[in-house]
């Protein structure tokens, strides 16, 4: 048996290593003492992230509570592996930090069904997230382990892992492949291992103890719990790739890339990602930067360069000038690159033995609650069937989407009781068009139309003036103008942004969702309340989405979840009766304004609901 002897929090705490079968029997009787006590604290430590790779490796499997810790190295198989995997099925309850992840592990290496383990586990890391969902460099304490352990635990907490650094170094391995590459039996690597159940058996009554301090509801911590069970098992199932498809179009995009950077050199800019070099032709051909990076250059990120290109978020033609032919050339070869390096050639790379990619699905990743996806895929234009098209439905199946209608406004509407919005949505009216006519009058344009959605979504996501002007292209006089008409026709959102501010203020710099999610707001941004404020309500309107679509009989069906729509994969015959019944569930009441969806019914690929023909 190696035993490690550790200090936390003035505590001696001992990391236990079984080698032998006596050692492996005294593991379990420790087992069934602590089950008696409370939970039992689980963690894993593996070869890397990319779960479903074809060589990934579980090496170990700690098991601990708040005194004692026990490293079973599964990496040896035999009866290593089997105490691990029989008491990972005793234990009643569980406590991990970053569930997901070792949920999915222990799913695809451990034989651990996420059916059985989720529904025994409390993830200290959603705990954590609902106290304060910032990260460090946002203020707030950060949700991984060790700086909550520093913060909650103990300050030292942290120390292990920069040790474990070291040791990687000295081995002449990276960050990266320090996991696969260290020995099994490091003494750093098996203490830093054991010190993590240690550290999540201790933060997680304190944890417990701050939300009864803050009044945070037991039913948002169970929400958020099945919430991260749904998005692990379409993680688990993953996204069938067209390969087929996806080589060829990696060259295609890496040729389209070096066509675009030949068109940009001709204007004095030899690398397109030196904001310097296209700063200083940009000017040469008389456009004026005004926007600075927090260092003073100016800035030629992709919010500066669409309106250049004439082009709006979604890379449409606005109609507001002549189109800069480097900014255009500069846009279009950064995308072409991102998108054959990290869509085209990031898809064949990370296949798994199957023609499949895993895209992590993170539940609670911003600040507001809402969720992201990995690899990109949240990042897609809304136009885009280019890099849709190498995602494809099941053999005999097709793509089904299913988006909620204007969401975001239909939240305000809900939340800042805006009695006219709430009026046309009853009535069925496009909101847009709706506004339009309430500021330009029965004679608006499709112009009218365009300023409207941009002011709106303004108001959304705390677009001021400057940021209007340069997504739709109107002269700064009529957006102002627009803006105050915008206000008299809703004066409820700018009382509720008020109403909110005042209420975060008084609480703290932190605003409480209707669902009783605590809101950080920063003290120079305190507009940003009605963005958290919506932006957080949606996400909660797609996890009650969730929710009901899992009680309809649809989870086996559901692929990804990407901003306000749920991709899926389903029988090309039951294709109608799935899309109506996905409408149903994501169709309910909010403060008495009705969440509305709608269904696509597609071909083979993610691509056909966005103009590919297969």
């Amino acid at each position: 048996m190696r035993e490690f002897r550790h200090d936390i929090a003035g505590d001696r705490v001992t990391v236990h290593v079984p080698e032998t079968a006596e050692d492996l029997d005294r593991f379990r009787e420790w087992l069934d003492r602590a089950r008696e006590r409370g939970p039992i604290a689980v963690d894993t430590e593996t070869t890397g992230l990319d779960i479903y790779r074809p060589g990934y490796r579980l090496r170990t499997v700690q098991l601990g509570d708040a005194h004692d810790a026990w490293v079973l190295l599964y990496e040896r198989g035999g009866e290593h592996a089997q105490h691990a995997r029989e008491a990972l099925q005793c234990c009643g309850h569980v406590l991990i930090h970053n569930a997901n992840f070792d949920w999915l592990v222990l799913d695809e290496h451990a034989g651990t069904p996420l059916e059985s383990l989720a529904p025994r586990t409390v993830d200290t890391r959603i705990l954590a997230t609902l106290i304060d969902p910032r990260q460090q460099s946002e203020g707030g304490i950060g949700t991984g382990l060790k700086p909550l352990s520093a913060r909650w635990v103990d300050p030292t907490a942290p120390d292990t892992q920069a040790g474990l650094q070291s040791v990687f170094r000295a081995h002449g391995l990276t960050k990266e492949t320090g996991w696969a590459g260290i020995p099994l039996m490091d003494p750093t690597f098996l203490l830093y291992a054991g010190l993590d159940v240690i550290l999540t058996a201790r933060l997680e009554p304190v944890l417990r103890r701050e939300h009864s301090r803050l009044g945070i509801r037991p039913e948002l911590v169970q929400y958020e719990h099945e919430i991260a069970r749904i998005c692990a098992v379409m993680q688990r199932r993953g996204l069938l790739v067209d390969q087929e498809y996806a080589e060829p179009l990696a060259r295609r995009l890496a040729e389209e890339a070096e066509r675009y950077r030949a068109m940009a050199a001709r204007y004095g800019v030899t690398k397109v990602g030196s904001s310097a070099q296209v700063a200083e032709a940009l000017a040469g051909m008389g456009e004026t930067l005004t926007e600075r990076t927090k260092s003073g250059a100016l800035q030629t990120d992709k919010a500066v360069l669409l309106p250049l290109a004439d082009l709006d978020r979604d890379w449409q033609r606005i109609g507001a000038r002549e189109p800069n032919p480097l900014a255009n050339a500069v846009l279009r070869a950064k995308r072409a690159k991102k998108w054959g390096e990290d869509y085209a050639q990031g898809f064949m790379s990370k296949l798994d033995a199957h023609g499949r990619i895993h895209p992590a699905i993170a539940p609670l990743a911003a600040r507001t609650g809402r969720m992201s996806v990995t690899d990109g895929l949240h990042q897609l234009p809304s136009s885009d069937h280019v890099v849709r098209r190498a995602i494809l439905a099941e053999p005999g199946h097709v793509k089904v989407s299913t988006d909620f209608v204007a969401v975001e406004l239909r939240v305000l509407a809900a939340l800042a009781h805006v009695r006219r919005m709430r009026e046309a949505i009853a009535a069925g009216e496009d909101l847009h068009a709706f506004t339009a006519r309430m500021v330009w009058g029965p004679d608006f344009t499709p112009r009218h139309r365009k300023v409207s959605k941009g002011i709106s979504f303004g108001k959304v996501y705390g677009g001021g003036l400057d940021v209007i002007v340069r997504q739709t292209g109107a002269p700064e006089a009529e957006v102002r103008s627009a803006l105050a008409a915008y206000d008299r026709v809703y004066p409820e959102i700018k009382r509720a942004a008020s109403r909110w501010q005042r209420q975060a203020v008084a609480n703290g710099m932190v605003y409480v969702s209707p669902v009783g999610r605590r809101l950080p707001l920063d003290r120079d941004r305190t507009y940003a309340v009605t963005n958290y404020a919506c932006q957080s309500t949606a996400r909660d309107v797609l996890g009650q989405a969730l929710l009901n679509m899992e009680a309809a009989g649809l989870l086996e069906y559901m692929r990804l979840p990407i901003h306000d729509e749920i991709l899926m994969s389903v029988p090309a015959e039951d294709a109608a009766d799935v899309a109506r019944e996905t409408e149903r569930c994501m169709t309910f009441p909010l403060f008495g304004v009705p969440i509305a969806a709608e269904a696509e019914v597609g071909g083979r690929s993610w691509g056909s609901l966005y103009g590919a023909d297969y």
